[in-house]
């Protein structure tokens, strides 16, 4: 009976006090996570996006910037969020250590735990700013450096994401290396977070690639259905889903610059649902069907057949429409969810909806708010009070 009572009280400690381990959670937990692009001027609040994602479990989220009204939502929470030094701040973060060292206090110690990663500027290398490839590293160096100094460097991952631009020759996978134009950063980039232990970052879309030529490609095969697939004839592989290619195709880079066991991880992708004239495959079906396959996909927790023992990890583009965003028709139709918070299409998540539940049921939000003594006295009072029901039944 002893060991009953024990194993009670454990659960509730674990129930209540789990939330003050999250520094020592991992930057990713599971395999799925999503992208919260806010280039829009009628999506809900970051308060709504919280319950919004709570409801859907998803518990991993990436900003692209360090906005402090979603910093403040999303802080207390539970959730696993990676902000953004916008490519804006790189030449300034770069040389100048001391801003770089405001800029972690305002935007990072300020509201941790929670923070679990700063991405240092999107798509930078292979982008049309030639001047900012010089400047990423000693950004990536000086926010670093900045979060070891305060004693964050190990709850807070610095990462970079890379687009497709960066690679040459990714097809088959297993011809990929980084483009010649890149490797001159690319490669003390990657010693750099080879040293502090991050990832490689890949932003991967199956769309662009079979918009880019519907003629070659199989739509099959970019959707996750049944197809024949591809065969890399060097390493003797078969690719059933261009994804897995994909990411293939970046390990195999990696390798051929020196860091075979740095993982890949895919820190954007997703499909349009509405697009253009030229954009044919942009349509309500098709991001339903590769969402939903991307979700089970994920949810086997595989790796790809070059890294089978790597575990596929992704964070989906992205919660909202953004109708602010320029460019094609396609860039502003990517949101799991329309701007109402309702479903753009069915993936296995409801919308916003209230819930009786959120009365009863205290947040994560909310829950250490209320002071450590008080919530050790609730816990105390719940397994005191349990206890001694117990012993009423046994007796």
């Amino acid at each position: 009976m002893r060991s009953q009572h024990y194993k009670l009280g454990f659960f509730l400690f674990l129930l209540f006090f789990g939330p003050m381990a999250s520094l020592a959670d991992p930057a990713f937990v599971g395999t799925y996570g999503i992208n919260y692009g806010r280039i829009a001027d009628n999506i809900p609040s970051p308060d709504e996006v919280v319950t919004l994602l709570r409801s859907a479990k998803i518990r991993n989220v990436r900003i692209y910037d360090a906005d402090h009204s979603v910093l403040t939502a999303f802080s207390g929470t539970g959730f696993k969020l990676v902000i953004g030094l916008p490519n804006g701040f790189l030449k300034d973060m770069s040389s100048n250590a001391s801003n770089a060292m405001s800029w972690v206090k305002d935007n990072v110690q300020k509201f941790m735990p929670g923070i679990c990663g700063v991405a240092i500027g999107n798509e930078v290398l292979g982008g049309s700013d030639v001047e900012l490839y010089g400047a990423l590293l000693g950004a990536a160096k000086n926010i670093h450096s900045a979060l070891n100094q305060l004693g964050l460097s190990d709850a807070v991952q610095v990462s970079t994401a890379h687009s497709q631009a960066v690679f040459s020759n990714s097809y088959p996978p297993s011809s990929c290396v980084f483009a010649e134009n890149i490797a001159q950063y690319m490669k003390p980039l990657l010693q750099f977070f080879w040293e502090a232990g991050s990832p490689f970052c890949l932003n991967a879309y199956p769309f662009l690639d079979y918009m880019n030529d519907p003629a070659s490609i199989d739509i099959n095969y970019a959707l996750f259905q049944k197809t024949k697939g591809i065969f890399d004839p060097k390493t003797e592989l078969h690719y059933d889903n261009m994804l897995d290619a994909q990411i293939d195709a970046a390990y195999a880079a990696l390798e051929d610059a020196g860091f075979d066991k740095m993982e890949v991880i895919v820190t954007e992708t997703g499909w349009a649902s509405k697009g253009d004239g030229n954009e044919a495959a942009a349509t309500p079906e098709n991001a339903r069907t590769y969402n939903f396959n991307l979700r089970k996909r994920l949810a086997k927790k595989k790796g790809t057949p070059r890294r089978p023992k790597n575990i596929v990890k992704a964070y989906i583009f992205a919660i909202f429409n953004e109708n602010l965003k320029p460019g094609p028709t396609s860039e502003r139709n990517f949101g799991l969810f329309k701007p109402d918070g309702s479903i753009s299409y069915d993936v296995g998540y409801k919308g916003l909806k209230s819930s009786t539940a959120d009365s009863v049921v205290m947040s994560l939000k909310d829950f250490p708010a209320q002071g450590l003594l008080r919530s050790y006295q609730f816990v105390w009072t719940i397994c005191t009070l349990m206890n001694s029901r117990m012993k009423i039944q046994g007796s």
